[in-house]
């Protein structure tokens, strides 16, 4: 009988009842007057005048009304280059030991975000709630004593200038609390490891000695070291090494693309569990499993704003026009795609994070990720979500018979105009002139701004075959600290003229 598993269920169970009543809409009124009183004195809290915004009669307004929206480069280059050359008290008080680098594939240069104390308080505690909220998936008590493979950048954090810089899975995992520790695999010797394939190899030939019960980390990443364990140990699935593996907890991309080929690794159905976890904060996580959408983090040092995802209130570079509308948790409807907006315990205000969302439960504050605010919409005027782009990926899949786990596009200019031209990673070459039409006519059904824009400045679609491994090696050659990047399913046209250029190195067709 699994004797401790029973007590920490039972505790999971009575902790995670008496937390259940939320109030989003207050809890998000008092998160933004702790944020604005804590941070009244800093340069930032004084230049935009905190203290008369927490004098009004409404605070959410006046908040509006009185700091601008920042983008990452004018938070930046206004406020926190100020913070990285080591000034305190600038955005909020003092000055952080840590600042996540986060890349991905949009820029040359890494961005330097800081991570407060309080930040890495505020993962923690969403943390703990995630935990708690596994009391809605009836997970048995014996999972409770298993441990939890955290595949995430290295630890071993760059020291620079009095403070240590890493990817935010890195900070994370590096401040895990002690009593965590036992449960925590690949432990703290492996995670330091800076090359990705030496930690990967690493843990493949350790694999065997680990009761795994639970994964957490990016999809991609995730199925190369899977698939690393499996063939060095040269068997079926996983669960032949890890027959107590119960649930992955998936988080910074969408699941759904690499369902597939992530069961194909599997011996048996596990619990899949969505997380929303950026550089700058733990956003949402999923809490019941009768549904994929994430909860919002509500009370937890992180104030939400949403602008509509409308052609008129984005730039063409993804940022937002000086007076686009935003809305608050109590003046949002479901299923209207939102540009997202924090504040936050770090500094960050106003701040565009540059992901689109949409609610599928307002009441629950229950979000689903719809795509990134840089689709230059007021180019082609397309306005398409990646959950356009995915169903569209899966319907060719099953009109052509093929798995397609990988893809990238862009609004790309030619002599005659712009095309969508998609990237699909495959383990086949297809026609490309008829998969491009049931991609070209999929869209125009089941997107009606897509449509238009074919009626006007967007000419068409192109479509390239490329190899799977192809995705693997664009995120290995751009991958900082052995972490994970991830690779954009929109592009902007000099990033995708680099794409291009790999591809040809690389002999891909």
């Amino acid at each position: 009988m699994a004797i401790l598993g029973n007590i920490i269920k039972g505790v999971i169970d009575v902790t995670g009842k008496l937390t259940e009543d939320h109030k989003p809409v207050d809890e998000q009124k008092a998160v933004l007057a702790n944020l604005l009183k804590t941070a009244e004195n800093t340069l930032f809290g004084q230049h935009y005048e905190f203290g008369k915004i927490l004098a009004a009669p409404d605070i959410q307004a006046a908040y509006a009304q009185n700091v601008p929206y920042h983008d990452y480069n004018k938070m930046a280059q206004e406020w926190w280059q100020d913070v990285v050359d080591g000034k305190v008290d600038v955005t909020w008080p003092g000055n952080p030991d840590y600042f996540a680098l986060s890349s991905g594939t949009t820029g040359k240069k890494s961005k330097r975000i800081p991570v407060t104390d309080a930040m890495i308080k505020s993962i923690r505690k969403a943390g703990i709630e995630q935990v708690l909220a596994l009391h809605n998936f009836d997970l048995p008590p014996d999972f409770f004593e298993k441990e939890i493979m955290m595949l995430g950048s290295s630890t071993d954090l760059n020291k620079r200038d009095g403070h240590l810089e890493g990817e935010i899975s890195g900070i994370s995992a590096s401040n895990i609390p002690f009593w965590f520790k036992g449960y925590y695999k690949p432990g703290e010797d492996i995670a330091k490891i800076d090359d990705w394939d030496t930690r990967v190899e690493t843990i493949a030939r350790e694999a065997k000695k680990w009761d795994i019960g639970a994964l957490s980390g990016i999809p991609s990443w995730m199925e190369l070291m899977l698939e690393k364990v499996i063939e060095y140990h040269n068997v079926e699935h996983i669960h032949e090494i890890w027959p107590n593996l119960q649930v992955y907890t998936s988080g910074g991309v969408a699941f759904d693309p690499y369902q597939k080929s992530f069961n194909a690794l599997l011996g048996k159905p596990i619990q899949i569990i969505d997380t929303y976890l950026a550089s700058e904060g733990f956003i949402a996580f999923q809490n019941r499993p009768e549904t994929t959408a994430m909860k919002l983090v509500t009370d937890n040092g992180i104030y939400f704003e949403f602008v509509p995802f409308k052609p008129e209130y984005i730039n063409p570079d993804g940022s937002l026009v000086a007076d686009a509308p935003s809305l608050t948790l109590d003046e949002v409807t479901t299923e209207e795609d939102y540009v997202l907006l924090i504040s936050t315990v770090a500094g960050a205000w106003r701040y565009i994070i540059g992901d689109t969302i949409a609610f599928t439960d307002v009441a629950r504050a229950e979000i689903k990720i719809t795509g990134r605010t840089k689709f230059f919409l007021n180019t082609v005027g397309s306005q398409l979500s990646v959950n356009k782009m995915n169903d569209a990926v899966r319907y060719l899949e099953e009109q052509l018979n093929l798995h397609i786990p990988e893809y990238t596009l862009c609004a790309k200019r030619y002599d005659d105009g712009f095309y969508h031209t998609w990237y699909l990673g495959a383990s086949e070459n297809k026609d490309v002139e008829n998969t491009a039409a049931l991609l070209d006519n999929f869209l125009k059904e089941a997107n009606k701004n897509y449509k238009v824009a074919r009626t006007k400045a967007l000419e068409g679609v192109k479509v390239h075959f490329v190899k799977q491994e192809a995705f693997t090696e664009w995120s290995g050659a751009n991958k900082k600290k052995g972490g994970q990047v991830k690779m954009e399913r929109v592009m902007g046209e000099e990033k995708f003229a680099e794409w291009e250029e790999f591809l040809q190195r690389n002999k891909y067709q």
